[in-house]
């Protein structure tokens, strides 16, 4: 019989097994400066420290440029332990992370408008 640390983390009827602080061993804090649109990809050097589970599954999500809402999705965590994940991800140089590139575009005003239009009629 396994132990019960090597069960699964996830229960289809009851959800998360182990509380999200427990997985970032209670730091809410990221190292790194990271957004919810942020990019990060996989370096190819794995972690010489050894770390949980969801590190490992945060670092498969990684093979191509992943968001971190995209990623905090996949591992049904809070975006903000998400983030711890990933910064130790960063720091142990397993992933990179980049900013979302965002173009000087002009804001189309009647795009705006019609926008909010359809979310009034919406309410």
């Amino acid at each position: 019989m396994p132990a019960p640390q090597d069960g699964p983390l996830l229960d289809d009827a009851a959800g998360r097994l182990i509380r999200p602080y427990t997985v970032s061993n209670g730091r809410t804090r990221p190292t790194t400066v990271l957004d919810l649109l942020s990019l990060v990809m996989a370096t190819g050097s794995r972690p010489q420290a050894q770390l949980g589970p969801e590190h490992t599954v945060a670092l498969e999500l990684c093979d191509g440029p992943t968001s971190v809402a995209e990623i905090a999705a996949h591992l049904r965590l809070p975006a903000v332990i998400a983030k711890v994940l990933l910064s130790d991800l960063v720091d142990c140089g397993a992933v990179t992370a980049h900013a979302p590139a965002f173009h000087d575009m002009p804001t189309d005003r009647s795009l705006l408008e019609a926008v909010l239009d359809g979310l009034r009629r919406q309410l």
